[in-house]
């Protein structure tokens, strides 16, 4: 297992204005986070930590691939990813998130930052994920023709038009 010890930022420690911040994340980063949809992947996060007057802003870039499933054919494929974050940072009485502003206990001071990283990763995974054509598992893909095939002999059935619908048409006002 991975610790996600290396993910946390001590604020109070922060002596510069702009602190540099680097991280690889492989497969054990996301075996590492409880209830994680994501199990595997490689990517690079770079970013900094802004010190500012009463808060902190963290602007991180994450940039490789996952691996997900293919709707079509259910194998695993590599999906490239590209997401950025910005969050606001400040110090108060309770942990507390609200939009891209987090308070952080200030008798704490540590920001955790390794479930923000994997939320900006999985928002960056598109809807749909598929294959290049051709790349899908062949034994899947033909199980799919011969099913898709019943239902465009059924589609061609249904195609003929119902007669009421054609009287209709005929009331229908042209411009």
């Amino acid at each position: 297992m991975c610790s996600l010890e290396r993910y946390k930022i001590d604020l109070k420690a922060l002596t510069e204005d702009v602190t540099p911040l680097q991280w690889e994340l492989d497969d054990q980063f996301f075996r590492s986070l409880e209830d994680a949809q994501v199990q595997s992947g490689s990517l690079h996060v770079s970013g900094s930590i802004r010190k500012a007057v009463g808060f902190f802003e963290l602007l991180l870039h994450t940039e490789g691939t996952v691996q997900v499933p293919c709707d079509r054919c259910l194998d695993m494929m590599d999906q490239p990813i590209e997401a950025d974050l910005r969050l606001v940072v400040k110090l108060g009485a309770e942990y507390q998130e609200e939009d891209d502003i987090i308070t952080v206990d200030e008798s704490e001071g540590t920001l955790q930052t390794a479930w923000f990283i994997y939320e900006s990763i999985v928002l960056a995974v598109p809807i749909q994920h598929v294959h290049q054509p051709g790349d899908c598992n062949d034994a899947m893909m033909r199980v799919l023709s011969e099913h898709s095939a019943a239902r465009s002999s059924d589609a061609d059935a249904e195609e003929a038009v119902d007669p009421r619908w054609e009287a209709l048409k005929g009331l229908k006002i042209e411009d």
